[in-house]
């Protein structure tokens, strides 16, 4: 067998690793995840970069998983010499940046990161390779409102649907959670017609940023989207009756140049050992350390 010799990884990554993993974890935590990329690549007979050239991986993700994501691809990158290329957009939606458009006008990927149900519509689309899906995470949608301003109950239904209807305004993402509230919930709480006049859609954007400028009193998208603002207080997660849990995938695109590659990195994305960094971004882990 091969002997392989890891590096020192690049501060940025360390810093990211020790601010969103508790520091009991921490070493476990990077050598698991290390040893899992490596191993899976010794099993796949992958090149390593003491035996071969690198791969690049081109990946196009959401943003409900990304928070995980941006800190488990640099140990990815680390521990196996091969380069990920990350392009972003939302699940849904037809905005010229939404994963669903950039597919549609022929961008390439090798993997695709999304809520699952639309996954699931691209691969009847024939854009993802049917079959190649894997649940990475779950997904939570939360609220969030400037620090310094008072903090609305939504903590059961009935204070949640006072505090739609007390806010003046309101935003929440394009995407997956998003589609859910206009299509499913406001309607399902009797609101739909009084947010019309003061909710906003956000195209292109984290509602975060939006509610942070001060252009919304609340913001609501999946929670892992919503806690990377330090500068804005979290309110909670939806009321469990009304709570909406989506599974973020990770699929094979059609036509990627790099097939075993990506499938190698996203069994690495869903790894027991990443679970600990998945869980510390407010998601559940699919898999289970």
């Amino acid at each position: 067998m091969t002997a392989i010799h890891s590096t020192p990884l690049p501060p940025s990554v360390q810093s990211s690793l020790q601010s969103s993993v508790p520091s009991t974890l921490r070493r476990r935590t990077l050598g698991a995840l290390l040893g899992a990329a490596l191993s899976l690549g010794l099993a796949l007979g992958a090149a390593t970069p003491s035996t071969a050239s690198a791969d690049e991986i081109r990946v196009v993700t959401s943003g409900g998983f990304s928070a995980a994501y941006d800190q488990l691809i640099p140990l990815y990158e680390q521990a196996t010499g091969h380069k990920v290329v990350t392009s972003r957009g939302a699940s849904m939606g037809n905005a010229q940046d939404s994963i669903p458009s950039r597919l549609a006008r022929g961008e390439q990927f090798d993997i695709v990161i999304l809520a699952d149900g639309a996954l699931d519509n691209l691969a009847a689309q024939g854009k993802v390779e049917a079959g190649s899906r894997v649940d990475l995470a779950r997904s939570m949608i939360g609220m969030s409102v400037r620090k310094g301003t008072p903090k609305p109950d939504i903590s059961t239904v009935d204070a949640l649907k006072q505090t739609l209807l007390d806010a003046k305004t309101i935003a929440y993402s394009a995407s997956a959670s998003g589609t859910y509230l206009a299509n499913e919930l406001f309607p399902r709480l009797g609101v739909a017609e009084q947010m019309k006049g003061k909710a906003t859609r956000i195209l292109s954007e984290r509602v975060g940023a939006v509610v942070l400028r001060g252009d919304a009193d609340i913001g609501f998208q999946q929670v892992s989207e919503l806690l990377p603002f330090k500068e804005l207080e979290f309110v909670g997660p939806l009321p469990d009756e009304v709570q909406q849990r989506v599974f973020f995938s990770a699929g094979v695109a059609t036509g990627a140049k790099s097939p075993e590659t990506a499938r190698h990195l996203i069994r690495f994305l869903a790894a027991p050992a990443a679970a600990p960094i998945v869980r510390s971004t407010g998601m559940e882990p699919a898999a289970k350390p």
